[in-house]
């Protein structure tokens, strides 16, 4: 594992914490950090540039059409290998994003509840508060209507999903702009950036292309592209999925189908590997790329036929795991360093708010990823919205990295988020991820109860239970 240390800055704000990939874990005397509300705007100059990335259903192993990303964020700065979002699911992981915590504490459960997400906790009303110019570009939340202006962004371009010729909502004004959405919001980011030219706050900028979701519509250029061959991993031939829960077990995803998806996603990736280039090229030009903290993560994973199954929304790694990679060079992150803590989304707010010296006044469930914190295990869920349809029922798990525990239960969500149900456990599964990381085999399915207890099933319950109401 990578070994991190605590670092006291000097400043007006706050408490700054580092990581250094090859140093002995050190810990040192932190100035108080100042609230939100009362951050002092002469320390702009000390508070980094913040440059928030977040594709759309990106899995890991995307790799091939990020060579630009990578080179520059994570060969330079840190590449997490755990990285995960703590519910596989667009608005959900966004709002999660937002305000660091965990869909059953922010309330956004589905897709259609975006509009129960509490706008005072997130971060991007913290950073303006404190002085920071906010820029959003690009899709916001599910259901949210367009021409309902986004909260605490001073300037913004939000796309209403689709990748060419798209309608969107520009600093309040509704219209339709021709091209392909992810050079728009490239060049949209590229002006935002341009204006810290004569603008001395801080800024920060949360840019969020629609690729890779489907219909995972290439750039004109990239829609021929060869990509590098795959023939599947073991999860995606699995035929014997008696021990998976019936709408698995019913699934009909192949591997062809895994291919093809795979195929027009990194074709769609390609293109914001190109805008991320540009934003590099741009920080450079303006002298901000040494004090600009970048992020750049998947909202969700996505399966290539892992399972049958070939959207997101499920327990299994490819739909929870997800691309996560950070650099800093101000702050000690530049050098290119492999972190193998278990991280997640919820996890970004508090490290962005971290480096700007900024301590919240409302909770988080999250932690800086530029302190020393380092989880055994992370919660991830979903919820069913409805009661209709085949897919999965609402679920929740223990996710570690030598392990996962899964419980489905009766339960369900309107559209505002709002659960009901019996809440009974309805289906169970156990994976031992050291020697099974590709899940194929449900330990607990027609496990004894000594066999469970052997596993050590009922601790992981109730370690599941009490994440589920912290």
């Amino acid at each position: 594992m990578s070994e991190h240390i605590s670092t006291p800055r000097t400043g007006a704000v706050g408490r700054r914490g580092f990581l250094a990939g090859a140093a002995a874990v050190a810990a040192a005397a932190a100035t108080p950090a100042l609230a939100g509300s009362a951050a002092a705007s002469t320390a702009s100059a000390a508070r980094p540039n913040i440059l928030l990335i977040v594709t759309d259903d990106q899995p890991k192993h995307t790799d091939w059409a990020l060579q630009k990303t990578i080179g520059w964020i994570a060969d330079q700065g840190v590449k997490f290998t755990n990285g995960h979002v703590a519910t596989p699911l667009c608005a959900p992981s966004r709002s999660s994003v937002f305000s660091g915590r965990y869909a059953h504490n922010h309330g956004v459960r589905n897709n259609a509840a975006s509009h129960s997400l509490d706008q005072h906790t997130t971060v991007q009303r913290y950073l303006k508060q404190a002085g920071y110019r906010t820029g959003l570009f690009g899709k916001y939340l599910n259901s949210w209507t367009l021409a309902d202006n986004p909260p605490h962004f001073e300037e913004f371009a939000l796309l209403q999903p689709a990748y060419t010729n798209a309608n969107w909502n520009v600093n309040g004004t509704v219209q339709t702009i021709n091209g392909y959405t992810t050079n728009i919001i490239k060049n949209k980011t590229l002006s935002f950036l341009d204006k810290a030219a004569t603008d001395s706050r801080p800024w920060f900028a949360y840019v969020t292309p629609y690729a890779s979701h489907g219909p995972r519509t290439p750039e004109a250029k990239y829609a021929n592209v060869a990509v590098p061959a795959w023939n599947g991993r073991p999860s995606v031939p699995e035929a014997d999925r008696s021990d998976k829960p019936a709408y698995i077990q019913n699934a009909t995803g192949t591997l062809a189908d895994g291919q093809q998806i795979r195929a027009e996603q990194l074709r769609t990736l390609l293109t914001v590997d190109d805008a991320v280039q540009a934003f590099r090229d741009k920080l450079a030009a303006l002298g901000q790329l040494d004090n600009t903290l970048v992020i750049y993560i998947g909202d969700n994973g996505f399966g290539w036929g892992d399972h049958g199954w070939t959207k997101k929304s499920v327990p299994y790694s490819p739909a929870h795991e997800v691309p996560f990679y950070l650099s800093w060079p101000a702050g000690g992150l530049g050098s290119g360093t492999v972190d193998n803590r278990v991280v997640a989304n919820i996890d970004i707010a508090p490290t962005i708010l971290d480096a700007a010296g900024i301590t919240p006044n409302t909770p988080q469930d999250g932690h800086s990823l530029l302190s020393g914190h380092s989880r055994d295990h992370l919660l991830v869920e979903w919820w069913k919205q409805g009661t209709g349809g085949t897919g999965p029922k609402t679920w929740a798990s223990y996710v570690a990295k030598d392990k996962q525990y899964v419980e489905y239960y009766d339960l369900h969500t309107d559209a505002t988020g709002a659960v009901s149900g019996t809440g009974q456990v309805t289906f169970r599964e156990y994976y031992d991820l050291v020697s099974d990381p590709y899940q194929l085999q449900n330990l607990l399915h027609q496990a004894t109860p000594a066999q469970e207890q052997a596993l050590g099933i009922p601790a992981l319950a109730a370690a599941l239970a009490a994440d589920r109401t912290a």
